[in-house]
């Protein structure tokens, strides 16, 4: 089933049905380690209806309260030979080599739900950079208890000019205002997604495709388990935390994103994210 954060209220949808959601804090409602379970018993004592599909195509909002956003880079074979790429005229290309193969995942800060984008959205790419890049990436919903509840379409955008001048620029390269989004819905299946699940995304610009791509999250190096339990080890997030798992789509070098690009995530039992570039 589907949570949408909506202007006017909180709204699950199941089998084509919505439902008006009778609690008003987000961070209680999702921080729940049985929170399939909680949604099922919630629409056993609501009235579906038709106008609660109206709210999940105007007013989204990014599926996020107090929690946090991280990031897991290099969990794809694409992403590191990107990184590797970017980064050969500074010296750092070895780094992303190394992090790709080492038992240690790379995990990084990435935004606070101050600077999450909603659906629909304007995201940014920073004026101090020249070569910019969404990344489409499978984003995990954990509780406080460091289970994984819940998934949503994440879109981390990044500056592969910053971040390929050194790559100690990275906070720089991926985290400022407008960095990311999410959305648009926290999808709470009964059972963890399957390793077929595709991701998508499309670039349009002046109303035509510039860039397509899809990508399994099989192709990813790393299990979803493994990245939570390292950004666990040592931070605790009360009110639980999203964590991008990593893009396995990148675009060529010679493609960066200009303003007005329509950068649309797509991924399978999730839905579509849709941002616009500021």
């Amino acid at each position: 089933m589907k949570l949408y954060k909506t202007r006017s209220g909180f709204v699950i949808e199941s089998q084509n049905q919505f439902y008006a959601v009778p609690v008003t804090d987000w961070d209680t409602l999702i921080n729940r380690d049985d929170l399939h379970v909680y949604l099922q018993e919630l629409i056993t004592t609501a009235t579906p209806g038709d106008d609660y599909q109206a709210w999940t195509q105007t007013g989204l909002l990014a599926p996020i309260g107090r929690q946090e956003v991280w990031a897991s880079g290099v969990t794809y074979l694409r992403s590191r030979n990107a990184r590797m790429e970017e980064s050969k005229k500074s010296g750092g290309d070895n780094f992303y080599d190394r992090v790709y193969d080492a038992e240690r995942p790379e995990l990084f800060f990435k935004a606070t739900a101050e600077r999450v984008v909603d659906p629909g959205g304007n995201v940014r790419i920073r004026a101090d950079s020249t070569w910019d890049v969404p990344e489409p990436e499978l984003t995990l919903f954990i509780s406080s208890s460091g289970k994984i509840v819940g998934y949503t379409c994440g879109n981390d955008m990044s500056s592969r000019s910053i971040e390929g001048e050194n790559p100690l620029y990275l906070p720089q390269a991926k985290s400022y205002d407008g960095s990311a989004a999410l959305g648009p819905c926290l999808y709470v299946p009964e059972v963890p997604i399957t390793p077929e699940t595709q991701i998508r995304l499309k670039i349009v610009r002046n109303e035509q495709a510039v860039f397509t791509n899809s990508i399994a999250i099989n192709q990813m190096k790393r299990q979803h388990t493994e990245l939570v339990e390292y950004l666990y080890r040592e931070c605790s997030f009360p009110n639980g935390c999203y964590l991008m798992t990593g893009t396995g789509i990148v675009p060529g070098d010679d493609f960066t994103l200009r303003s007005g690009d329509e950068v649309s995530i797509t991924i399978d039992g999730i839905g579509t994210l849709t941002n616009v570039v500021e």
